[in-house]
């Protein structure tokens, strides 16, 4: 009975699920799960889980078996966010990782050097991809290349000139002092590919990590087997099972089953009951680099309603709320990192309320605060993902009880609606701040005079001219000084809200390791390391 469960759940889970996010692009196509394990049983097969179970009991190897909670056509790691999860199956591998400090370390790379305008790059000895082709500079360059052409995010990557020095060494010139290179040779989309070799990009890329593709389902589930020829040295796990579950009942059934041994991203209801039986469970909890603030439209809201909204808005309660799946955030970036060491302001409604008298308002009758016969009513836009709606709700609630009342405006599209227009007074966002140990992604994308997410009129001259240094900046400890104040005059303008970062939670059954579950990046998972006891 018990091996039928995983079955039953991954077919609950795919006729419910839907694409996982806009960036995969595409749709869905969608083939009920349950006609599919009815299909099996009546030829008189058994579901790819069960026979995946099977398999490791009869043999004694090693196999983990996760879910994922998205699941994308293609493992092409150039294209789209692809490369997130070639890496998390342990796939495929950059020139450099992130660390559990957010710091970037070696992996195919040994170093990247600056001098001036110019970064030189030395690959790693041994590296070599899993058909036993090394890894040339040469090589390297075409997949950087490849990325810049592919991929629209990159395509800044053109604009460098490459040059090879030998097999194992090349060199990155950009026309100005380009400080974060050795950042972005860290991105997940940057795994090396073995572009002679590979024939089929979207199914069986050649690529350098600890594992190969054994089965890929478009849209479904992964299946990897150990590189045998892996140039990192010994690989713990025979292999690897990847179930694609969007919803998390199913997560928590197939764990309290036995059919997975661990995943991410786990729900607050599901961490009760993991928390409950410690004895069964492993819960590692980190906040991670997903950001859920807001921005508040200086074009419609004074100087006094804006400093009220952010004494008034609780992150401390809003986290209690969200059970332990966000943490409260000061600054975009996580505490822990020497570009994190801002202050906000505590929680003083009192003040608020003062503020805003002092502003001109008087309280109505209703409770709610008006001027020249206008109620203090704002606009408060998000859309339901990433709890973005439970946050608005929690905020208008926190509002109202100082006397400001405010309507809610859902849209499916943030980027299309009202990041693009400016149309509210209080916009609701999540994204990933601290994309790759860096705080210039995060800042000169929100408080950059014309930048994407400058749609609520910020603009300062200082901060500005700051930013415009930060772009250029090589020392790492004054690039943090920068960054710090930078988003400390971002604060005290009370041009945005930080609200809390999605803490990266992992739940492993007993003697499961080495899942990625201390590292706070949403690219990592399986790698050679990762073992079952």
């Amino acid at each position: 009975m018990k091996k039928k469960v995983l079955a039953i759940i991954l077919a609950m889970s795919m006729v419910i699920g839907t694409a996982a996010c806009g960036s995969a692009g595409g749709e869905q196509t969608q083939v009920s799960d349950t006609e599919a394990v009815s299909e099996a049983n009546e030829n008189g097969e058994e579901p790819a889980g069960e026979q995946s179970q099977e398999q490791t009991e009869s043999t004694g190897e090693k196999i983990l078996k996760s879910a994922a909670s998205f699941a994308y056509p293609s493992l092409d790691v150039h294209k789209e966010y692809y490369g997130w999860y070639t890496s998390i199956y342990g796939i495929s591998e950059a020139l450099f990782k992130m660390d559990e400090n957010s710091n970037v370390v070696s992996c195919l790379a040994k170093d990247a050097v600056a001098d001036g305008n110019t970064w030189t790059v030395t690959l790693n000895d041994g590296v070599a991809f899993s058909n036993g082709n090394p890894l040339t500079a040469d090589m390297v360059i075409r997949n950087i290349q490849r990325l810049a052409e592919v991929n629209s995010r990159f395509a800044y990557l053109a604009d460098f000139t490459y040059e090879v020095v030998d097999d194992k060494t090349f060199t990155i010139t950009s026309d100005a002092v380009y400080p974060t290179m050795k950042n972005d040779l860290a991105t997940p989309e940057l795994g090396m590919i073995d572009l002679d070799s590979t024939t089929d990009f979207d199914n069986a890329p050649v690529c350098t990590g600890p594992f190969v593709i054994d089965t890929f389902v478009p849209e479904g589930d992964v299946t990897v087997v150990k590189n045998e020829n892996y140039w990192g040295g010994d690989v713990k796990l025979d292999g690897a099972v990847f179930y694609y579950m969007q919803e998390d009942d199913p997560k928590l059934l197939a764990m309290q089953s036995g059919e997975i041994d661990c995943y991410n991203s786990v729900s607050s209801a599901a961490l009760e009951v993991y928390n409950a039986e410690p004895d069964k469970y492993n819960v590692v909890s980190i906040p991670g680099a997903r950001l859920q603030f807001y921005i508040l439209n200086e074009n419609r809201l004074d100087d006094a309603v804006r400093e009220a909204v952010n004494l008034t808005v609780d992150k401390d309660k809003i986290a209690e709320y969200l059970s332990g799946t966000v943490s409260p955030a000061v600054g975009p970036f996580g505490t822990k990192t020497a570009y994190g060491k801002v202050t906000v302001p505590a929680v003083d409604t009192q003040k608020a309320v003062q503020l805003i008298e002092e502003d001109g308002y008087t309280l109505g009758a209703d409770g709610i605060y008006e001027k020249d016969g206008k109620k203090l009513s704002l606009d408060i836009a998000y859309y339901a993902a990433r709890s973005l709606d439970t946050l608005a709700l929690l905020i208008q609630e926190q509002l109202k009880a100082i006397g400001v009342d405010s309507t809610l405006s859902v849209y499916e599209d943030p980027d299309s609606t009202y990041i693009a227009t400016g149309d509210f007074d209080l916009a609701l966002y999540c994204s990933i701040a601290d994309k790759a140990g860096d705080p210039l992604y995060f800042i000169d994308s929100t408080l950059s005079e014309g930048s994407y997410y400058d749609c609520g009129g910020f603009d300062d001259d200082h901060c500005q001219e700051l930013i415009e240094q930060l772009k250029f900046e090589t020392d790492t400890a004054k690039r943090a000084e920068l960054a710090n104040e930078i988003v400390q005059i971002a604060i005290d303008d009370n041009a945005f809200g930080y609200v809390g970062l999605f803490n990266n939670t992992t739940v492993l059954r007993k003697g499961v390791s080495g899942f990625a579950e201390n590292i706070p990046f949403d690219f990592y998972g399986i790698d050679a390391e990762t073992d079952i006891q």
